[in-house]
This record gives C-alpha cells, sequence and structure tokens, in this order.
C-alpha cells in the first residue's frame, strides 16, 4: 500500500475514501436488492392467500374477480343440471360440438347460455329500439322474430362451422389416404403412419390433423385401433372415414394386408375425387342458365327489339 501512497502522494486520503465509498455503496445496494425481493415474495404470498386478490387494485379486481366466481357458478350450474345428461338429443348435440371442433367439456353449458342470452338479449333491444309503434301487432312480430333469430342463431353458425370443416376433411382424405400407403409401403405400422401423416399435413389440413392427432394420442393411451378410428370417423362426420375403419378392422380380423387393401382403397379415393370433379364441371351449364336467361337474354332482346319500337314510334318503317 506504500509504493501506492508515494505514487499518488497528496491523493492517498482521496483514494482512500473514494474505496470506502464502492463498499458502503455496495453494501447499501445489496441490502436494497434482498429488501426488494423479499417485498415482492411477501406480496405474492399475501395475493396468493387471499385468492388472487391485493391491496393496490381495490374494488376493481374484486368486482372482476366475483363476476367472474358468479360466471362460473352459472357455468357449473348449467353443466350439471342442462349438459351433463345422456339423452339422445344431448349426444348429438355434444357430437356436433365435436365435428364444429370445440373439444372443450363445458361446451354445451356454454352454447345454451349463448342461446339463451342472445334470444333474450336481442328480444329486449327489439323491444326498446323495434321501429315500430309500440303495442301494435308489428312491435310484438318484430320482438318476437329477434327472440327467434337469438334462440336459432348459435345452431346456425354450429352448422356452418360444420359444414366448412366437413369441406376440409372431404378435401384432405384422399391425401392423407395416399401418405398412409406411402407410410405403409415404408415399412411404418398404422400408429407410427398415423402419426407421420398428421404431422406431415399440419399446415394444408390443420382440422384434419387435430383430429388424426386425437386418435394418435387415443392409441397411446391404450384404446385399440379400431375403436380409435370409428372414434375418428365420428369425428369427421366422413363416410369415407367409416369406411377406412370398416376397412381396417376387416383386415384385421381377416389377417389380409393392410398395405394392399390401403392402396385400393387409396385409387378408390382417387377416382372418387376426379368423378366429384367431373360431375361438378358437367353441372355448371346447368348451373349457369338460369343467370344467362335473367342476365344476357334480357339485353339481347334489348338490343335486337329497339330499333324495330324506334321505327315503329317515328313511323320510318
Amino acid at each position: 500500500m506504500q509504493p501506492a501512497f508515494d505514487i499518488f502522494g497528496d491523493s492517498a486520503s482521496m483514494m482512500l475514501t473514494l474505496l470506502v465509498f464502492l463498499a458502503s455503496a455496495t453494501l447499501a445496494f445489496s441490502l436494497m436488492a434482498v429488501l426488494r425481493v423479499r417485498g415482492s415474495i411477501k406480496r405474492r404470498a399475501a395475493g396468493i392467500r387471499s385468492g388472487g386478490f391485493d391491496g393496490e387494485t381495490g374494488g376493481a379486481r374484486s368486482i372482476r374477480g366475483s363476476s367472474m366466481k358468479a360466471a362460473q357458478r352459472v357455468v357449473e350450474y348449467t353443466t350439471r343440471h342442462y349438459a351433463a345428461g345422456d339423452g339422445k338429443d344431448m349426444k348429438i348435440l355434444r357430437q356436433r360440438l365435436v365435428r364444429a371442433g370445440i373439444f372443450d367439456s363445458s361446451a354445451v353449458a356454454y352454447f345454451f347460455l349463448a342461446r339463451t342470452g342472445l334470444a333474450v338479449g336481442l328480444a329486449l333491444v327489439a323491444f326498446f329500439f323495434a321501429p315500430a309503434e309500440p303495442g301494435s301487432s308489428s312491435y310484438w312480430m318484430m320482438i318476437g322474430a329477434a327472440g327467434v333469430f337469438g334462440y336459432v342463431g348459435p345452431s346456425v353458425y354450429l352448422d356452418r362451422r360444420i359444414a366448412a370443416r366437413r369441406d376440409e376433411h372431404r378435401a384432405g382424405f384422399p391425401d392423407f389416404m395416399d401418405l398412409l400407403v406411402v407410410c405403409a409401403d415404408a415399412g411404418l405400422s398404422m400408429e407410427a403412419a398415423l402419426d407421420r401423416v398428421g404431422r406431415e399435413l399440419g399446415d394444408s389440413y390443420p382440422s384434419l390433423t387435430a383430429n388424426i392427432h386425437i386418435a394418435t394420442l387415443e392409441i397411446r393411451a391404450g384404446r385399440p385401433l379400431t375403436e380409435a378410428l370409428d372414434h375418428l370417423a365420428d369425428r369427421l362426420g366422413l363416410e369415407e372415414a367409416r369406411s377406412f375403419a370398416t376397412l381396417i378392422q376387416q383386415s384385421d380380423e381377416l389377417g389380409s394386408s393392410i398395405t394392399e387393401a390401403l392402396r385400393v382403397y387409396s385409387d378408390d379415393m382417387r377416382h372418387k375425387r376426379l368423378s366429384s370433379a367431373e360431375e361438378k364441371a358437367y353441372s355448371l351449364p346447368t348451373k349457369l342458365s338460369l343467370p344467362m336467361m335473367m342476365c344476357i337474354f334480357p339485353v339481347l332482346f334489348v338490343v335486337i327489339l329497339l330499333p324495330v319500337a324506334v321505327r315503329i314510334y317515328t313511323g320510318n318503317y
């Protein structure tokens, strides 16, 4: 230390002061960091004990939490009393929701709540804002029509979503069969082929991929292949998928080659797709006849008969 003091000369005391300041600052910042971490842990623990509500947000978060709890209780009540039955209509509704891509266990309750809320809400909107004289027959007809529209709206939306997903499944199922044939020719088992094909079709057909992934998870959980394919056909809602499940089941029971059966069925699917395209092409002239009659033929009649009408009107015929 003495050589350093000799070098700095009169500034040795300044150097010592600087070192003391740095040590004090380091100690102070360390204590502040420790206290800050401990305070954060205490606040989090207090939030967990109070159910996620702290004192900083006041009543806003309490109101929001109460609203969420009330909504959750309503959903649980609806699920327990209206959506937990095993009746025929309830099973059909669950199947429709699954085919629409809604796999939530409380989806039936949400469907009932949405239908009831829309019916009552639209009826109230029509009650206050209907462009008719209050008390008249047209006024009550508007209210009734609004309520019926709100009640039927979720079902219509569900049908449109099912139709869109069914079109996607029908378009992607031949590609699914072709890839299954390729995987079977490569020596993969049916379970491994389903997993591989599901990963390959993810970008092109996400809905079909999700259903294939569910079937793969069912097989991994111990469900038999034929039963998993039956459930896949139920979720897809396609006759082609049902025929595919039956084909695999019969091939397994009879001991025939699954690869050869897949190749034959894939060729049949390819021909069926070509036949469907040709059917749409051949039906195009018939579908165009009505627009031509309504849009083109009147114009032709006007162009042909207008000079004659002008000459008759002016007397220059």
